[in-house]
């Protein structure tokens, strides 16, 4: 009878583990959405806060020093999307480069930001040699 019991309260504690340690997981894995799926997403629940992960298209960033305001369009070869940052751009944002933003998609299409995340190639490369004698 003991041991019944002392059985049952182990696969009830192991149970209440297993449930926190997933619960845990899914609580800290963040999913970002490409431009497609955002266009394919977005008519279905407008409003909703999102990260939008994609490159960083040629020739379309606009950056306003004076109001601290950034434009910029993400894309994943397919879709672009506007998107629009109120704030200072992160030291490594540049164009043809990797990005994730955070914020809400407007009505009018345009992605509202409330935080870009600059996403860097992996591989090291040691800096050039100097010339000095």
């Amino acid at each position: 009878m003991k041991r019944t019991r002392l059985l049952l309260a182990a696969a009830i504690v192991g149970a209440a583990l297993i449930y926190l340690i997933i619960g845990g997981l899914r609580g800290s894995i963040v999913y970002y959405l490409t431009p497609s799926e955002l266009r394919a997403q977005s008519q279905a629940d407008p409003g909703r806060t999102i990260r939008l992960g994609g490159q960083v298209a040629a020739g379309s960033k606009q950056w306003n020093p004076g109001a601290l305001e950034l434009r910029f369009v993400l894309t994943d070869g397919k879709v672009s999307v506007p998107v629009h940052y109120r704030g200072a751009p992160p030291d490594l944002f540049t164009e043809k480069q990797g990005a994730i933003v955070e914020g809400t998609i407007g009505p009018d299409g345009i992605f509202e930001a409330r935080s870009i995340i600059v996403k860097h190639s992996e591989e090291y490369k040691p800096p050039a040699p100097t010339d000095q004698p």
